[in-house]
């Protein structure tokens, strides 16, 4: 009887393993996914992206550890569009989030439902999707997504330290830097050092500004910092870590336009064993590519009936090229930026930006000289006796249908190349390209709230 019971023991426990070793193989271990997201926050402005005076060391480390994309761009050049297309794979005009605060729809599927199909637990803090928004998006746990919340940070690390599941983990942070209110006294920036960008006007305001604007971005980098030495300290080292930003910062030519410095944006990943540590990569990739890129990292199926596609290829070193053209999209945000503008960008540095409607003023929170734009006045003033600032204002607020740039040699785009006769079967092919997108995605090129024509402005005293 003894004997017997052995063999039976010995049976049950050689099931066992076999039946567990099945269902390892079934299910396979599936990787934290760790997503940090900063606001308003221009590409250039860090060490990583060549800046000579805005140090991000905790950028850099994460550089050194991963890979660093140096053609990563949003969908949208504000936050509400640029969230949307992130979290639904889509673009704004098939998601319905166009103009800034709006909602994608509600049939739509959205991030946190292709993870928990895949068993994982998904959690949100801070601005994730557009503030209050965040919480209709479908996440297990989202908290602290209020404007300027910043105690997002430090309860998303408690919060981490303190997790009970078993579930394998996506969590999305999101900090409200470096988007304003900036400090109003930036330590440790010596405002008389800072670059003034050559398409700004350098006035004393403007250099105050920019050092309470990288003061923010300090701040961004400290908690980006924070977040990411919490994650490998508590989930272990096979976490997908992502750090990138939903637009531009809120300066003339950047947020709320198809610039570079509103489109353009930060991407840097690491996954320790499958990217390589220190690359950086030309492959141009979209926000839109986010989620079924996370997706393809977690072990599921991107599916075919939205428009991004999985970079992992460009990740893992199969593949380097992702997209051949990147389109780009803004409506407006209320009545303060009325302004429908459409874009196409190659990877060879062309781009061509149509402004559906040149007759309405360029205006924003900039223009109309709000208490965090403190700097535009200086500008104005400056304007009416300097040509070269007359310049640069009158192209920020009065802009031609089209507009036609080299970025890789005019990473500024200082030089409009639209309607040069050197350029014009460029510009065709452009325009051609820009209404076949326009056409496949639906897009009505609807206008959202009331526009100011130029007639109309009043000089500011």
């Amino acid at each position: 009887m003894r004997l017997q019971h052995l063999v039976k023991t010995f049976a049950l426990a050689l099931v066992a393993t076999i039946s567990g070793a099945i269902t390892s193989a079934a299910e396979p271990q599936r990787p934290d996914i760790v997503l940090f997201l900063s606001d308003d926050h221009t590409w250039r402005d860090s060490s990583v992206y060549g800046s000579p005076d805005i140090k991000t060391p905790n950028m850099e480390r994460l550089a050194t550890a991963g890979m660093t994309f140096d053609n990563a761009f949003v969908a949208s050049p504000s936050c509400a569009p640029s969230r949307a297309a992130m979290l639904t794979g889509l673009y704004p005009a098939r998601n319905g989030a166009e103009p800034n605060h709006a909602r994608p729809r509600l049939d739509i599927k959205k991030l946190p439902a292709y993870f928990q199909e895949l068993g994982y637990q998904v959690v949100a803090f801070g601005k994730v999707g557009h503030y209050r928004q965040t919480k209709d998006y479908g996440f297990d746990i989202a908290r602290h997504f209020d404007y300027h919340e910043d105690v997002a940070i430090p309860e998303a690390i408690k919060w981490l330290r303190n997790r009970q599941s078993d579930k394998p983990l996506c969590l999305i942070v999101g900090t409200n830097w470096p988007h304003v209110p900036w400090p109003e006294d930036p330590e440790n920036v010596d405002a008389s050092q800072l670059e003034i960008p050559p398409h700004h006007v350098a006035t004393p305001e403007s250099r105050q500004w920019r050092a309470r604007y990288v003061s923010a971005i300090h701040n961004m980098d400290i908690e980006l910092g924070k977040v990411m030495d919490t994650a490998f300290e508590v989930l272990g080292d096979d976490i997908f870590f992502m750090h990138t930003s939903d637009h531009g910062a809120q300066w003339p030519f950047g947020k709320w336009n198809l610039y570079e410095d509103g489109i353009h944006t930060p991407m840097i990943v690491s996954w320790p064993g499958h990217i390589e540590p220190g690359k950086r990569t030309s492959a141009m990739v979209s926000w839109i590519d986010i989620l079924p890129t996370l997706v393809d990292v977690a072990g599921g199926e991107p599916t075919s009936d939205i428009d991004g596609r999985s970079f992992l290829p460009v990740l893992t070193g199969q593949r380097v090229a992702h997209r051949d053209m990147i389109f780009t999209t803004h409506s407006g945000d209320g009545d303060r930026n009325v302004y429908p503008m459409r874009s196409v960008r190659m990877p060879d540095g062309w781009k061509y930006i149509r402004n559906v409607n040149p007759e309405f003023l360029y205006e924003n929170h900039i223009t109309q000289n709000r208490p965090n734009c403190g700097y535009w006045a200086s500008w104005i003033l400056q304007a009416k006796t300097n040509n070269m600032a007359k310049s640069k204002v009158d192209r920020y607020q009065i802009r031609p249908a089209d507009e036609l740039y080299h970025c890789a040699t005019d990473s500024y785009e200082l030089r409009n190349l639209a309607g040069n006769a050197d350029h014009d079967e460029r510009q065709l092919q452009l325009e051609s390209r820009l209404n076949e997108w326009i056409e496949q995605t639906g897009d009505e090129l609807k206008l959202y709230g009331n526009p100011t024509l130029h007639k109309t402005i009043e000089p500011l005293p």
